[in-house]
């Protein structure tokens, strides 16, 4: 029982107690007082009516009328003239009277009144005795009466202290459900201060909240900044912020193998000529900042894309990565524009002679790095033998491109013939335990043709609007599965599909449907589109939580460093990008990060797992880094070795 409950109890109990014990009283005495005051009116009326009986000197017929004349005058319930033997000589009775008083009440304050009793003697010889009775019901009418004012004088005083009680209350509940609420969000991770009440204990109470409240926000982002700091020296150039060369490649590397990647995109390589001959010239600390300014250059220019990795790859190299770039030759006259902007300027002429050119090739998920990479130093050697700024592109790809029309048509044809079934990746713990089962979905576009991975169709899915409709086969086909198994099973939902308002619906439906297999659905959602819609984000973990689901970020990395937003959604897990973790064995800065991050993300109770983990050497380091568990080919269950 909340304490508020209890006080209104106690307060309740006071109330009823004191009411109880005064009204009993009040009515008590009032019955004392009022059975006096008849027993004492009986007494009277007997001495007073017995002297009149006796002037009648004995005669029978003159004291019968004198009994019956003071009998219809008085309000009496019986008047007995008695013979000195006992017998009875005169008798007058009175029938009940209706006063409105319930027989309960009167039956429960029985007033017992003594009846009057006095000698009547004539003329010296005693004739009898009078007994004298008064009516009652006068006396239970007026203590009926008085109990109802009674009753409503305490109903009316209840109601005041009442609403007294409840203002006085509201000061204590008020800031009670407050530092309550306070104590409800620490435990979603979610940091908040409340105003201090003016009641002084619980000012108290409040205040020392707070305090704690904000120095566990000002550890957490001590840490995040330190997170931060560890990943820019572990992921990050130096000098110009961009990624550096293993970051990048571990990038350029996740994307040509990812399953629910891109199908394709831009590799833009940009060579600033010279660079040792800048060193000379200029020094040390100018070739610096030209360098920098150039990287802000290609960054800026990367930006008017959407999404974007710019590294560098060595002293003079810098590579710009564009998933689903629709061309190549306007990104990359683009950079070259912006850089021979900036390498021209007025106050830049005493560079003389630097410059920078540009290579750019279209790659496709699938494609052999080193083939890419080679396509890429060739047509960036073209551009250096044609002069100043130049561009070079290789456009080829991995086949003709269809239409939307077309895509459309065929992704819909196989979830209508229910040619999509998810393949199954396992996720394993330190002791090789299965956690879960990673389920990413493929879909046969054209019937008796092999499944494809999403990175082939999900672009177009994209663009045709039909993620959600996608996401919500993965979901139905896991849960399913979980029913049938028990396994826990991860699927991905699409950021686009969030702003999908068919989506919530669908998904509760499927949860509802599905409810005793719900606290085995993990969903996955990609963190750069989740940091873009994060209501619609919140919006799914509410909903999934009220069914026991779980909801997480994968390809984490970027974004693991603001422990706000990631308190905020109140999220479940955290999927470390494969670039965050390739080759972390040889990578003691790495490493670094990544144990600080996972100790920043258990400390908002979150799990961390790394996904994409190929090395053998990578997973014994994430163990040593205390990651809850890891996914790709390092990901061998113990059943399977022990086979």
């Amino acid at each position: 029982m909340s304490l508020i409950r209890q006080v209104w109890l106690l307060l309740l109990l006071t109330l009823t107690l004191a009411f109880a014990g005064a009204f009993g009283l009040s009515m008590l005495s009032a019955r004392q007082y009022l059975a006096t005051q008849l027993a004492m009116k009986n007494h009277d009326s007997a001495q007073s009516l017995a002297q009149t009986l006796a002037g009648q000197h004995g005669d029978l017929p003159s004291m019968a009328a004198t009994l019956d004349r003071q009998f219809e005058i008085g309000f009496y319930e019986h008047l007995r003239l008695r013979t000195p033997q006992g017998g009875t000589l005169l008798s007058r009775e009175a029938p009940p009277m209706a006063d409105g008083v319930p027989d309960w009440f009167a039956d429960l304050l029985s007033l017992n009144v003594t009846q009057g009793l006095a000698p009547v003697v004539a003329d010296g010889v005693s004739v009898g005795s009078l007994e004298v009775r008064g009516n009652t019901r006068f006396a239970y009418r007026e203590l009926w009466r008085g109990m109802l004012r009674t009753l409503t004088a305490f109903a009316l005083l209840a109601i005041a202290l009442g609403a007294l009680a409840h203002l006085l209350l509201r000061r204590i509940r008020v800031p009670l459900e407050a530092t309550v609420r306070q104590a409800q969000a620490l435990t979603e991770r979610r940091f908040i201060t409340v105003s201090e009440p003016s009641v002084p204990e619980l000012r108290n109470v409040t205040r020392a909240m707070n305090l704690m409240v904000d120095r566990l926000k000002a550890m957490f982002d001590e840490q995040a900044g330190q997170v931060e700091m560890l990943r820019r020296q572990a992921n990050c150039d130096p000098l110009t912020g961009v990624s550096n060369r293993p970051h990048f490649m571990s990038r350029l590397k996740g994307l040509l193998s990812s399953e629910d990647g891109v199908a394709g995109g831009a590799l833009l390589l940009v060579r600033i000529s010279d660079l040792q001959g800048l060193n000379r010239r200029l020094g040390r600390v100018a070739t610096d900042a030209m360098l920098r300014d150039a990287g802000h250059a290609i960054i800026d220019s990367a930006t008017r894309v959407g999404s974007f990795e710019v590294g560098r790859l060595n002293g003079s190299d810098f590579a710009m990565l564009l998933p689903e770039a629709a061309s190549l030759r306007e990104p990359a006259v683009d950079v070259s524009a912006r850089l021979r902007s900036l390498l021209r300027e007025s106050g830049r002429e005493r560079l003389g002679g630097v410059s920078a050119v540009v290579g750019a090739v279209r790659w496709w998920h699938g494609a052999p790095i080193s083939s890419l990479l080679a396509a890429a130093d060739q047509a960036l050697a073209r551009a250096e033998a044609k002069g100043a700024f130049a561009v070079e592109l290789d456009d080829t790809g991995d086949g003709v491109m269809l239409g939307e029309d077309s895509w459309r048509s065929r992704i819909e044809a196989a979830l209508t013939a229910e040619r999509a079934h998810l393949v199954e990746f396992p996720l394993i713990d330190a002791s090789r335990a299965v956690l879960l089962r990673e389920c990413p979905l493929r879909l046969q576009l054209d019937e008796g043709a092999e499944p494809l991975s999403g990175a082939k169709w999900l672009p177009m899915a994209r663009r045709t609007q039909l993620t959600a409709r996608i996401d919500l086969v993965a979901a139905d086909l896991a849960l399913r599965a979980i029913a049938r198994d028990g396994i826990p099973r991860s699927v991905n939902l699409s950021p686009h599909s969030l702003k999908d308002s068919a989506l919530m619906p669908q998904l509760r439906s499927l949860l509802d449907l599905h409810r005793a297999a719900s606290p085995g659905l993990w969903l996955e959602v990609d963190e750069a589109g989740a940091f873009n819609e994060l209501r619609l984000l919140r919006e799914l973990v509410s909903m999934a939580h009220a069914h026991g689901a779980r909801v997480g970020l994968e390809h984490a990395g970027e974004h693991i460093a603001e422990p706000g937003v990631l308190l905020e959604a109140g999220l479940d897990f955290i999927k470390l990008d494969a670039s965050v973790t390739e080759g972390l064995a040889h990578d003691d800065a790495r490493i670094q990060h990544v144990a600080s991050s996972v100790r920043m993300l258990h400390g908002l109770d979150l799990k961390v797992y790394a996904e994409g983990v190929a090395d053998a050497a990578d997973a014994d380091a994430l163990w040593q880094c205390n990651i809850d568990g890891i996914t790709g080919p390092a990901a061998v269950p113990a059943d399977a070795l022990a086979a």
